[in-house]
């Protein structure tokens, strides 16, 4: 096995490198002027199993890019079998065509990758599941339910009530409740534009418990934000939320700190800024153990379907 990272990303790859007891590949990546990306693999590889890092967060294009230049070197040098490891996958939210004349960027995104010569693909916690359809390929798309969940049992407890932001989060809600033995919540609301959202109603009791806002990603913290709102304005006990990929684009922190949120519990499968990690009220956990032991049982041909049951 040889494992690389791009530059996206590198805190998580030295974490899975130390998990897995191995040391990263060498690669060299720069730029030229004009913007050009040019990489070079430091080290043979031929006959391989190859695996490489690379979150397609911001900024989304250069790494995008990145990715596709690291797969088409490694092939190059004859690697056996190159799996592009992609903890946020970039571009999930155009899935399919919501109004005539746009794109699906997640399956042009998706043919990028399979013709740069990847022959396998992880993801952690896509935006929607269908997107695994959209390669020909295997995909195998993890989840970090497992690292929520414990997180959640060992500083909540009792009188829970796990809220879904939208009706498209409801069936992961439903299954944190049902392993918390928590009740479910879901806020009603209407997006006008992109990015902004407007949380009309809650269905559900949530007075006087603690509410946990579940997502798969908080980007400007719209949503999550007029959620809590909501829940306030109801009368929970205390507003948390838990998401896997933490965007935090534009005014995210601002809208953050002076909500209703107590805390904001994320993952490193996108690295936090330096504004972001300076927020009192965020809390990472990485997922650097089960990702790696996701890599070491792809390798040796093994179930990983079994780490989520």
């Amino acid at each position: 096995m040889k494992f690389f990272g791009g530059t996206s990303n590198s805190a998580l790859t030295v974490e899975i490198c130390d998990y897995l007891g191995i040391e990263a590949g060498k690669i060299t990546a720069k730029t030229f002027s004009d913007g050009e990306t040019q990489i070079e693999i430091g080290e043979n590889i031929r006959g391989r199993d190859v695996f490489i890092l690379q979150s397609t967060c911001t900024p989304v294009n250069d790494n995008i890019m990145q990715l596709l230049i690291i797969i088409d070197a490694l092939k190059r040098a004859a690697a056996k079998r190159i799996t592009a490891v992609i903890p946020y996958y970039g571009y999930g939210r155009q899935d399919r065509k919501v109004k005539p004349r746009v794109p699906i960027s997640a399956k042009l995104v998706a043919d990028l990758i399979t013709v740069a010569g990847a022959n396998r693909v992880v993801s952690m916690d896509l935006h929607a599941g269908q997107i695994q359809g959209y390669f020909n390929i295997p995909v195998d798309n993890i989840y970090a339910a497992p690292i929520l969940l414990k997180y959640i049992r060992n500083n909540f407890q009792g009188n829970l009530v796990i809220v879904s932001p939208d009706a498209g989060g409801v069936e992961r809600a439903r299954a944190f409740a049902k392993r918390l033995d928590a009740s479910l919540a879901i806020i009603d609301k209407r997006r006008e534009a992109p990015n902004i959202a407007e949380a009309m109603n809650i269905i559900g009791e949530v007075r006087g418990k603690t509410a946990i806002i579940l997502d798969d990603m908080v980007d400007t913290a719209g949503t999550m934000t007029q959620a809590a709102m909501a829940l306030h304005q109801r009368g929970a006990s205390e507003i948390h939320a838990c998401c896997t990929h933490p965007v935090l684009s534009g005014p995210a922190i601002e809208r953050i700190e002076s909500s209703a949120i107590n805390s904001l519990v994320v993952t490193n499968t996108i690295p936090l800024n330096n504004c972001s990690r300076e927020c009192g009220k965020i809390t990472t956990l990485s997922v650097a153990e089960l990702m790696g032991e996701t890599i070491r049982r792809i390798y040796n041909s093994n179930s990983v379907s079994t780490l989520f049951v």
